[in-house]
């Protein structure tokens, strides 16, 4: 019994070395500006290490006390929310979503030729649920445009006004106006669908949605320091965000994103439920280990049992499943509660077990709940998008075609290319084209995949 404790304890310490050392080389490499890592196993801390800065031209480093954007990591917290009115029977997923917010009556789709028509069925709170909606971020197709205008809206007026001039319910009302990319529950795709739950929990409850959170949530768990913005007296721990591209310095990036305050120093007006939250790596823990006990934290009772199993372990009809498995990187992942679920680990791109679920950030926050190894895993950094190809020189569109006219090879471009610019290509003599951040730092790589195609299609 004491080899076995020891042999356990030394396997516990080469693999702690390990991360620390991935972690510090990826701080070296400039992948990120600094990140937390922390598994709880057992209900007892196992890991937790830091790496990195959290404010780079202040030398402060990264620390748990650090306040982190969560973007979309937020969705876990509304989809809970949601959760809580179920339970109590104050809404029912089969309900319209109209029931709540007017603007989604008669909701109409945008065909692939560009038409517009009547959907078939009103959208319901189990599409929202579930992104099987149709709803999306922006994009370049109708739906994209007009979704991307009414975030660009809300940009704007965060600008004129402290805490913005659109709210969470007129925001998602607007969307209701939105056509949709497919008729509601025929397919899948990421977007809009959680920030229109955080209204309807809203009009549901009577509550401001932040409101309800922090009375429902965030008060119960000891969640001090999760919320949808940060006082003044909390600044300064709130941390940096940057652009990394490996091998060159970071750049501090302030830009709003998704109708989000990158300083978060107001109150919004717009309480996004699918990207405004911000919080610290212990205060998610604690969100996470009430996942994973069946919703209960040292004895405060969240959800019952069955329904925490409902939130973590819904998935996708075969129709609907065809449209997420164009994710690329979520093979053996199913979704449901606006989170993933791995239901088939042999399929998965890294290791995992059957049935653990949970959901990331734009920004980088990463969380795991982990049923069947009674572990939950987070992340915490705050990197925008990582460059590729830093070393690389432009080419002509006369060196293009005369490399392609030289060589009996297909020749392929990458660099630069997006759907804005892809058909710029046209006569180059290329056999096709290579993307990185076209897809993977479009909101909706989904959306930005089927653009794309249809687009080279051309070439």
């Amino acid at each position: 019994m004491k080899f076995r404790w020891r042999l356990e304890h030394t396997m516990e310490q080469v693999i702690k070395k390990r991360l620390q050392q991935v972690m510090d080389a990826s701080v070296a490499k400039g992948e990120t500006p600094g990140c937390l890592l922390m598994v709880i196993k057992d209900g007892e801390e196992q890991v937790y290490l830091e790496s990195g800065y959290a404010d780079i031209e202040a030398k402060k480093p990264v620390s748990r006390d650090n306040i982190f954007r969560l973007y979309s990591m937020s969705k876990p917290i509304t989809a809970t929310a949601m959760m809580i009115l179920i339970e109590r029977g104050i809404v029912d997923l089969a309900d319209p979503v109209s029931k709540y917010l007017p603007g989604f009556r008669n909701p109409v789709v945008c065909t692939a030729d560009g038409k517009i028509e009547k959907a078939e069925r009103e959208i319901l709170l189990e599409d929202i649920m579930n992104m099987t909606s149709g709803l999306t971020y922006g994009g370049t197709d109708e739906t994209g445009r007009q979704t991307d205008a009414l975030f660009q809206e809300v940009i704007h007026g965060l600008k004129e006004e402290n805490g913005g001039t659109i709210s969470t319910v007129e925001f998602a009302n607007r969307l209701g106006k939105v056509p949709l990319l497919y008729q509601p529950g025929q397919s899948w795709s990421y977007g809009t669908s959680a920030d229109v739950v955080g209204a309807v929990i809203e009009v549901a409850s009577g509550m401001r949605f932040g409101d309800f959170l922090k009375k429902e949530i965030f008060e119960l768990l000891g969640m001090n320091d999760t919320d949808f913005w940060i006082p003044a007296e909390k600044q300064d721990r709130l941390a940096k965000v940057y652009d990394c591209r490996e091998g060159q310095p970071s750049v501090r990036y302030l830009d709003n994103n998704l109708g989000i305050q990158n300083d978060m120093a107001y109150r919004p007006a717009y309480e996004a439920g699918g990207a405004g939250l911000a919080s610290t790596i212990d205060d998610y823990a604690k969100f996470t280990q009430m996942l994973l006990n069946g919703g209960t934290y040292n004895g405060v009772q969240i959800l019952r049992p069955a329904t925490v199993k409902f939130l973590g372990g819904h998935t996708l009809s075969a129709v609907q499943q065809a449209g997420f498995d164009n994710w690329i990187g979520l093979e053996g992942f199913s979704y449901g509660n606006l989170m993933r679920v791995l239901v088939d680990p042999t399929r998965a791109v890294t290791l995992g077990s059957k049935g653990e679920f949970g959901w990331d950030g734009w920004l980088g926050c990463y969380m795991e709940v982990v049923p069947e190894q009674n572990m939950t895993f987070l992340m915490m950094t705050q990197k925008k998008v990582t460059g590729t190809k830093l070393d690389a020189h432009p080419v002509t569109a006369e060196t293009m075609r005369a490399v392609t006219a030289a060589v009996n090879i297909p020749v392929v471009a990458i660099g630069g290319i997006d759907a804005a610019n892809l058909l710029q290509l046209q006569g180059r003599g290329l056999a096709g084209v290579a993307v990185v951040s076209a897809i993977f730092a479009q909101a909706d790589p989904c959306a930005a995949s089927r653009e794309l195609y249809r687009l080279a299609g051309q070439l």
